[in-house]
């Protein structure tokens, strides 16, 4: 039987630190199938990463250690079982450059104190694509060793396979070939033998100790210096103001000039273009998560993206000479079942539960019936643990044996799966109520549990009342 990532890393967290982990908490996954989890022994905290991809490993840990060298804020690879898959990361704590602007735009609006990080943010960039790049062993990357031609197509193939097609927008594919050859074409213009960071948005990037730090470049390949920049300015859901991004325009080129010699007025020509081919691969990105993988949240981006691609649209910025490509652009940025994603037009209220089996499966008060009944009882159950049983689902004892139970986060996530694909579909119909409910034995430990993951997932990934009913939790 094959150890779980968990158990792997615990080891590798004992091997490195000299104590096995009090903790070893599974984080919340985002866009990728790498899994991430914090182990820990009283103060000394790591961040472990299992993938089972070895090429991106290889090319995220040769990334780190190189930008350490060159005196980058990037996490340190404390250790590593290349063979397992598995690494350990400094621990940079849970607060994101997008959680931090968020909170703070909530409260100040687009402030003073926010443009100030976003300069410090521009000002890093052209360190670590310029001095980044400087001696860097791109034989490593992956998929590609650069961001050329043939990478261009994938994304506009991801943009038009995972997006157009699932939004059902019509296409002359033929034109739109022809326009994505002719786009490729213009954007291999740009001088590209410089590190592409490739995902440099403000959700890589992390506020610790005051400082910022960044993550996820393991996508990282040759490529045009634009690209990056327009990744951070035309973020979605970041949504930046227009003169903002012509502020941190001109300061990231103030920084890029103390680097190397530019041409301000040629950079600012070609990148309108790399705009665009971004805001098409994070479209396409939406579509395959949001359309097809049913992870509702990614959905809540479309509406920002098609935003950003009207202004630059209306201001006549975007690169002259793809006919069928504006041609859908105009389409979907009209297309008002689009713009829909993330408004609330629903009274939707999920009720969950968790009850034991001997008292039976709880009532729907609504009367509606349906929903959902999983049965927690093929599960380990710390209640049959001696230290264990006089908890509950709700104590950090129960939660901790749970969350190193790889069976448990696997349950945890494809009821996770099968639940959200309703709550769209009843969102979409305007229903008002949906009941889950988790059973076990004793419906104090397993069922708990899992009713508080469902409650924490709903609540993350749609914008839904959520109402959390324990039955069995206070009896003896």
């Amino acid at each position: 039987m094959n150890d779980s990532p968990s158990m792997l890393l615990s080891r590798l967290y004992q091997k490195w630190s000299g104590y096995w982990p009090e903790k070893c908490e599974q984080l919340p996954q985002s866009g990728s199938d790498r899994r991430y989890y914090r182990l820990g022994h009283q103060q000394t905290t790591a961040i472990g990463a299992f993938n089972t991809d070895r090429s991106e490993n290889l090319a995220f840990t040769t990334f780190s250690r190189h930008f350490l060298g060159q005196g980058l804020p990037v996490p340190t690879v404390l250790a590593e079982d290349t063979n397992q898959r598995i690494y350990l990361l400094t621990d940079l704590g849970d607060v994101t450059f997008y959680s931090w602007l968020t909170s703070i735009r909530e409260r100040d609006g687009f402030s003073s104190e926010i443009i100030r990080r976003y300069e410090m943010v521009v000002e890093q960039l052209p360190l670590f694509q310029v001095k980044g790049g400087d001696g860097l062993d791109f034989s490593v990357c992956y998929p590609r060793a650069a961001f050329d031609s043939r990478s261009m197509h994938w994304d506009l193939n991801y943009f038009k396979y995972y997006f157009l097609k699932l939004a059902h927008i019509p296409f002359d594919e033929q034109k739109l070939e022809d326009d994505f050859n002719r786009f490729s074409q213009m954007l291999l213009q740009a001088d590209g033998q410089y590190f592409l960071y490739r995902d440099f948005q403000s959700r890589n990037i992390m506020i610790h100790d005051d400082r910022l730090w960044f993550i996820d470049y393991q996508g990282g390949r040759r490529g045009a210096l634009p690209y990056d920049l327009a990744s951070l300015l035309y973020d979605a859901k970041a949504d930046i103001p227009e003169e903002v991004r012509l502020h941190l325009l001109e300061h990231y080129l103030d920084k890029l000039g103390t680097l190397i010699p530019i041409d301000r007025i040629d950079f600012k020509k070609q990148f309108y273009g790399f705009v665009l081919i971004r805001i098409l691969q994070a479209l396409g990105a939406y579509g395959f998560r949001g359309f097809y993988e049913q992870k509702n949240h990614f959905l809540l981006s479309i509406p920002y993206a098609l935003g950003n691609l009207q202004n630059l649209l209306a201001a006549g910025l975007l690169p002259e000479g793809l006919p069928e490509l504006y041609s859908i652009l105009n389409h979907i940025v009209n297309k008002q079942e689009l713009m829909e994603y993330g408004k609330k037009h629903t009274n939707l209220t999920v009720s969950i539960w968790s009850f034991s089996y001997m008292k039976g499966i709880p009532a729907d008060p609504t009367g509606n019936g349906g929903g959902f009944v999983f049965d927690c009882r093929g599960l380990p159950n710390p209640g049959r643990i001696d230290t264990l049983k006089a908890y509950t689902g709700n104590d950090t004892p129960v939660i901790g044996y749970l969350e190193q139970q790889e069976v448990v986060s696997e349950f945890a996530a494809g009821t996770q799966v099968l639940v959200g694909r309703t709550i769209s579909n009843y969102l979409m119909r305007g229903f008002n109520h949906l009941m889950v409910s988790y059973g076990c034995t004793g419906g104090r430990h397993r069922s708990v549990y899992m009713a508080n993951q469902m409650k924490t997932y709903i609540e993350k990934n749609f914008g839904v009342e959520v109402t959390l009913h324990h039955r069995e939790q206070l009896l003896p």
